[in-house]
């Protein structure tokens, strides 16, 4: 992932090229950024102009004064591949999607920051049998907060002799470097999740499940690849379990264990049972499911209630291909992009539904 730019657009600030261009632009259709060539030989571009997003009416072709690299055929090719790729699994993010747990921005460019606010408890419910009894007049107390919002981006390049040469043949475009790019920025968007890093822009601070300040912390008893037993592994995820109750969240939880641990669920729980660890941990109540994550560093446990006030993904910019610059006439610069963040959340309280256990 070290080919993985990070550009941010905080208060008033930007960071990278992308950013500091999107950013001077305010509203960016990334549209405009795919010119296509017609069957005319004209450039066009594919614009949003209002209503459903979904619906082919709400887009329009414009005639642009620059010159197109690619067919309208070709940068569905390039679109197909990036869908390909966005199906592979990437279980953090993944389970946010599929739970429903995104947040989606109108105008991400627009956005410099998110603003977002904690809420204080607040409110008590009177008892009385006539219903006019004055109660307290109490209200919530909210807190601001920022978060960045990250442009996430890798470059590739389409040569124009490869281009010509499989439009000559009927053959279709190469998209080898479009995928390795996809992949490349999709392992990062992963990796903000489960991994220790943070990133700090704007006046907000992007946290994963490892170092969010507010996570609930455990200890292991004893590692789970090579000596614990089916029992005491059990006993840590009931804990997991007990201590996000204790936080006063109630799951429904999924669990996620690095690479070194999927092999050692898969045996049995204890000798001459029927079942192996696996399925024992997916008895407890409540439980929606495992996952493995390579990018989770060894020794490490987590247990996430999957609901948005524990954590969310905040999207601005869905994962596309646009086309950046060009040098000479042979080669065209292209970009994976996203804008979307993972926002691992805790109330005024410091209540969290991320238990972490470690060693």
């Amino acid at each position: 992932m070290e080919n993985t730019n990070i550009d941010f657009i905080g208060q008033g600030r930007t960071e990278g090229d992308v950013a500091a261009l999107f950013a001077s632009q305010g509203r960016l259709d990334p549209g405009s950024m795919r010119p296509f060539v017609g069957q005319d030989g004209r450039t066009y571009a594919t614009l949003y102009k209002g209503g459903d997003p979904k619906l082919p009416q709400s887009y329009q072709s414009v005639p642009l004064q620059t010159n197109g690299t690619l067919r309208r055929d070709e940068w569905k090719q390039l679109d197909d591949a990036i869908l390909g790729i966005s199906r592979n699994r990437l279980g953090g993010i993944d389970d946010l999607v599929s739970n429903g747990l995104v947040f989606s921005l109108g105008n991400a460019m627009g956005t410099t920051v998110l603003e977002y606010h904690d809420i204080s408890d607040a409110m008590t419910a009177n008892l009385s049998m006539d219903g006019v009894t004055r109660g307290l007049g109490d209200r919530p107390v909210y807190t601001t907060n920022y978060l960045p919002l990250p442009i996430i981006h890798v470059d590739f390049e389409i040569n124009m002799r490869v281009l010509e040469v499989s439009r000559r043949n009927g053959n279709p475009l190469d998209t080898t470097s479009l995928e390795a790019a996809t992949r490349r920025v999709l392992e990062k968007l992963e990796a903000m999740l489960f991994t220790s890093t943070t990133y700090t822009f704007g006046g907000g601070t992007i946290y994963s499940y490892l170092n969010h300040t507010w996570r609930n912390q455990l200890t292991l008893q004893k590692h789970w690849d090579d000596v614990a037993t089916g029992e005491e592994i059990l006993e840590d995820v009931r804990a997991m379990k007990q201590a996000s109750i204790d936080s006063m969240h109630y799951g429904p939880w999924m669990i996620y264990v690095p690479t070194a641990y999927e092999t050692r669920l898969d045996q049995d729980y204890k000798d001459n049972y029927p079942k192996t660890i696996r399925q024992r941990i997916m008895e407890i109540a409540n439980i929606k499911g495992i996952k493995v994550v390579d990018t989770l560093p060894i020794h490490n446990v987590l247990m996430v209630q999957m609901t948005t006030d524990v954590v969310r993904l905040v999207r601005g910019m869905p994962i596309q291909v646009i086309e950046w610059q060009t040098e000479g006439k042979f080669v065209t610069k292209y970009k994976v992009i996203t804008i979307q963040v993972p926002q691992v959340r805790a109330d005024q309280a410091h209540s969290s539904g991320v238990v972490h256990m470690s060693a």
